[in-house]
């Protein structure tokens, strides 16, 4: 035998194994609509005590951060690391408003997510638009460059230039990923509407309207307060919070074994339980990140709040049975994959891409 043919082989009963985990959970879970069912419901109280502890830890650090810069800007910065993550937070209260599950009532999630905007500097409705979007066809190969971080196919990589292949190379290195494009995400992105499907005008149009609105307070603050420390403070603070934005959005949805389909062998049960990961953080970030690390139960049903998210996982546990669990430490290690192969049905390295190019061109050859 052939390392070509033991490879093929390898492959062959790989995805055997895949199609009858994929039958298995599609039986087993063919009932989750109900069961999700009771976690759908807003509590006012949980969701106002949220709201509490969050909005005033962050505005009482981001006030000590302004009078520490008279003492240490390396202090300044200790404090805004902490202070991050309460942005983080803010912004989760925000991602609920937009999907109408943090409270009751939609004027109050739309009232509420408004508000939060002007921290985040995420225009509320546009965004909530196109993450609403990104639920309804994720893993959808056909849909993947709205709401979620590019990534191209094995065929698709193959196919390009050198120059395309360069490009690519270049976006998905670490620091353009995890640095870069979280500033062009924050300065440019939230600020032209980037993308005009059927119907998106009114959409488009609040995006300009909540990007005005932030202008304005951010001018009348930066007056009040100085522009420069104003500044200083805030862009650190949005930036930073870009960054461990984009980190989690890479992790729930690319990490080895995640689901990617073409629309017409798609499933939105399968996209949702293996397409986006249960990443299991330290009880202290998972309750500073509002629990998107449980993304395989939020991706089940948008609609069930942040504050119900664990109570679901922890009453069901079939949801994680199913579900690519990741540490931080197994986080960090999905840094190198680049690529989805659609035949091994996961994400691969350049290093692996390379590699079976190798065995290709020489069985070509032979």
């Amino acid at each position: 035998m052939t390392k070509k043919q033991s490879f093929d082989q390898t492959i062959a009963a790989s995805r055997l194994k895949k199609a009858e985990l994929e039958a298995e959970i599609k039986e087993k879970l063919k009932n989750w609509k109900q069961i999700i069912q009771a976690y759908q419901v807003p509590d006012s109280k949980k969701a106002t005590i949220q709201i509490i502890n969050t909005f005033l830890p962050y505005i009482a650090l981001w006030a000590l951060m302004y009078f520490s810069l008279n003492w240490s800007i390396w202090l300044t910065i200790g404090i805004g690391v902490i202070n991050v993550f309460f942005l983080v937070r803010i912004f989760i209260i925000q991602h609920d408003c937009g999907h109408q599950s943090f409270l009751a009532s939609n004027k109050l999630n739309n009232t509420v997510g408004f508000i939060c905007s002007f921290m985040t500097t995420i225009p509320y409705k546009y965004w909530a638009k196109v993450h609403n979007h990104h639920h309804g066809h994720t893993g959808q190969l056909e849909e993947r460059n709205i709401g979620d971080i590019n990534f191209i196919t094995v065929e698709e990589y193959r196919g390009r230039s050198s120059w395309g292949r360069f490009k690519y190379r270049m976006f998905r290195h670490p620091l353009v990923l995890f640095v870069v494009a979280p500033f062009w995400y924050f300065s440019v992105a939230n600020r032209i509407p980037a993308f005009n499907l059927k119907g998106w005008n009114k959409i488009r149009r609040t995006q300009v309207i909540n990007n005005v609105f932030i202008v304005l307070v951010y001018a009348g603050l930066a007056y009040l307060m100085g522009w420069q420390k104003f500044l200083l403070i805030q862009l650190l603070l949005v930036f930073a919070f870009f960054c461990v934005a984009f980190w989690f959005f890479y992790v729930q949805h690319q990490h080895e074994e995640t689901y990617m389909r073409w629309r017409e062998n798609w499933d939105y049960l399968l996209a949702s339980i293996r397409g986006a990961s249960y990443y299991k953080l330290p009880k202290v970030f998972q309750w500073l990140t509002g629990n998107i690390g449980l993304h395989h139960i939020h991706h089940l049903s948008s609609r069930i709040p942040n504050y119900n998210l664990e109570k679901c996982m922890k009453e069901n546990p079939l949801f994680t049975k199913y579900a690519q669990t990741l540490t931080f430490v197994d986080s960090v290690k999905t840094v190198t994959l680049k690529l989805y192969d659609e035949e091994r049905e996961r994400m691969i390295s350049f290093k692996e891409y390379y590699n079976m190019e190798r065995m290709r061109l020489a069985t070509v050859k032979a």
